[in-house]
């Protein structure tokens, strides 16, 4: 026991410098009610054992006094700690001169020392202990009846002052035991009975104070657990955190410390490099890569994590760490999701970039910035274009023409997407009715479905207004959706999608080949369609595996009786692999790139030859 006292004391005290400030202006509030109130309460007191009012006065102010200095500008902690312990101590001391050494009014240093130890500092600790210790030795040795009362024994004063050190240090530090186990109730997460964001923030100062090693923070954000949250309710959304939390856990070390900082962010703070830091952030993405079963349904969750570390903070704090290791995640979710992104510099500029991006994306359809361009489709036996694909364009007007790469995402995680896609699909299909109307012939039009989309309460009713409003034939328009959405709750998506295609409408199946068990997926979407991606087209004819690949896919989706769609031609040599392994229909820049409505479609190529059989009908320039 005596060798652990010093132990615990050393990491009890010296860490009040660096407690959050909320936990420190908390504290110290706690103490100046209670040195305030003494002040007052001895003044009453003087008055009630007969004293004068200027005796009253005087030990009012005596105590008061040293509270001044906790207000004076600029003040810093140690300064108005020492000074609150001043006063408490203060109290202490007339207490005991008032009654006369009375045995129980030393009792009164015990609570005082423990209060002082709520700073957690040694500065104001050490006056508490100091001032007990001189008070009943060296006072003690001088004024033995003023201090130990009349029936005091004078022979051993110092005896005594060592008695009442030990009872304080032992009363004092069983105080702040039980009001850190009080605190601890305000520094955990309530679900998940991880660290709360206090707490977290008081770990990192700690290690950053203790060492000059590096320290890291991972900021883990789940990827659109909204959808969750709206499509299987709060009660299975709280239980996916549950898991969640237990799985991160799992991926750290002793010495490493996780929290729930609120909703669906964690942070995770780890005594080690960014490098270390990251490896812990691909163990958490493996650990989460396997889905969590909630009342008989599968959930597969994906995490965008951001990591900093103290040697690229610019400044050693817990404040910082975070703030950085949080724009790290948002760059990571802005890239595509599901991946670990170490903070460099010049990411803060990149994200208020992109945060302004996000901001003004809320008016650019009112704005009139986004506009439509439709990318032919064509038929490979005989080089008809038989419909075309709407794709997103933004033409900022400060920045220029916006990358979809770069704003899809945004709209995506802001929620913009919604509105956007609902736009593009009623611009879409009144277009693709009007050039049915125009070639005299059907037009058919493909139209990108996002996730969030997807899972939207309204999608199947917005289609379905969409299709009166325009008076396009369900059977002409192809709704798109890529393997991502599969990652959200298989069985809900199912669900929409055949409520979509019991409108008429068809599914096709976005950038086939790169996602998510495509082929065992595959069997359970009502699809009618699949696109080969761009990224098995572009190696065709070059004697790899992808020309091996493709062939699979076409004769598996002809096995199921699927449409086939090849994306991205761009040589005729591709255009020639395709057709000899009878894929029926292609899209790329080899036969138009995506063009504004006016400059594309039937009315567009009107006076071009009809095309002979085995030639590609390209859109005008």
């Amino acid at each position: 026991m005596t060798r652990a006292l010093p132990q615990r004391l050393a990491t009890a005290l010296p860490e009040g410098r660096h407690l959050p400030e909320e936990v420190w202006q908390r504290r110290h509030r706690a103490v100046l009610l209670v040195a305030a109130t003494q002040a007052g309460g001895l003044g009453l007191m003087t008055l009630l054992l007969g004293r004068s009012p200027l005796a009253a006065g005087l030990v009012t102010l005596a105590v008061a006094c040293p509270l001044l200095l906790t207000v004076l500008p600029g003040a810093g902690r140690g300064l108005r700690s020492a000074a609150a312990t001043a006063s408490l101590l203060t109290a202490s001391v007339v207490l005991v001169w008032s009654t006369e050494g009375l045995t129980e009014a030393h009792c009164h240093f015990f609570v005082m020392v423990g209060l002082a130890a709520l700073y957690q500092d040694w500065l104001p600790f050490g006056m508490a202990l100091a001032v007990v210790l001189a008070h009943h030795g060296v006072v003690g040795t001088l004024f033995p009846h003023a201090v130990f009362g009349p029936d005091a024994a004078p022979h051993s004063p110092w005896t005594w002052a060592l008695v009442h050190g030990a009872f304080v240090l032992a009363a004092s530090l069983a105080h702040l035991a039980a009001w850190r186990l009080n605190e601890q109730q305000g520094l955990r997460d309530p679900l998940t009975g991880l660290a709360n964001r206090t707490l977290l923030l008081e770990t990192t100062a700690r290690m950053l104070a203790r060492c000059s090693s590096p320290t890291s923070v991972l900021f883990l954000d789940l990827d659109d657990f909204k959808d969750v949250n709206d499509s299987r309710g709060h009660a299975v959304g709280d239980q996916l955190l549950t898991t969640v939390s237990r799985r991160i856990a799992d991926c750290v070390r002793s010495v490493d410390q996780v929290a729930r900082l609120g909703g669906d962010e964690f942070a995770v703070v780890v005594a080690g490099s960014a490098r270390t830091a990251a490896g812990i952030g691909e163990r958490v993405l493996g650990a989460l890569a396997d889905p969590v079963v909630i009342e008989g349904r599968a959930i597969s969750v994906r995490v965008s994590i951001g990591v900093a570390d103290s040697t690229s903070a610019g400044e050693r704090s817990a404040g910082t760490l975070l703030r950085n290791a949080d724009l790290a995640m948002y760059l990571a979710k802005s890239s595509g999701k599901n991946r670990v992104v170490v903070y460099a510099e010049g990411m803060e500029q990149a994200a208020q970039t992109k945060a302004e991006l996000i901001t003004d994306l809320e008016s650019a359809i009112a704005d009139g910035q986004l506009a439509v361009h439709y990318q032919p489709t064509v038929d490979l036996s005989d080089g008809v274009t038989t419909g075309y694909e709407a794709l997103l364009r933004w033409e900022h007007p400060t920045r220029g023409p916006v990358p979809p790469m770069d704003f899809i995402p945004l709209a995506e995680e802001s929620g913009a997407i919604v509105e956007i896609g609902r736009w593009v699909l009623a611009e879409a299909t009144g277009q693709a009715a009007r050039w049915s109307w125009e070639a005299g012939r059907p037009i058919d039009i493909a139209v990108n479905l996002s996730p969030r989309q997807l899972l939207d309460d309204d999608v199947v009713s917005t289609v379905r207004a969409v299709l009166a409003d325009s008076g396009l034939p369900a059977g002409q328009v192809t709704l798109e959706v890529t393997e991502g959405v599969l990652i959200h709750d298989v069985e809900a998506v199912v669900d929409v999608l055949r409520a979509l295609r019991r409108l008429g409408v068809r599914i096709a199946i976005d950038d086939f080949g790169t996602g998510y068990s495509s082929l065992s997926y595959l069997r359970r979407l009502p699809a009618d369609v699949v696109k080969i991606d761009r990224s098995f087209v572009q190696d065709l004819g070059s004697g790899g595996r992808s020309t091996t690949l493709v062939a699979s896919i076409i004769e598996l989706a002809r096995s199921l009786e699927l449409g086939v769609v090849a994306e991205g031609v761009e040589t005729e040599e591709q255009h020639a692999v395709l057709g000899r392994l009878s894929c029926s229909h292609a899209q790329g820049y080899l036969f138009g790139r995506p063009r504004p409505a006016a400059v594309q479609g039937p009315t567009a190529l009107a006076g071009v030859p009809s095309p002979r059989p085995g030639t590609v009908l390209a859109a005008r320039p």
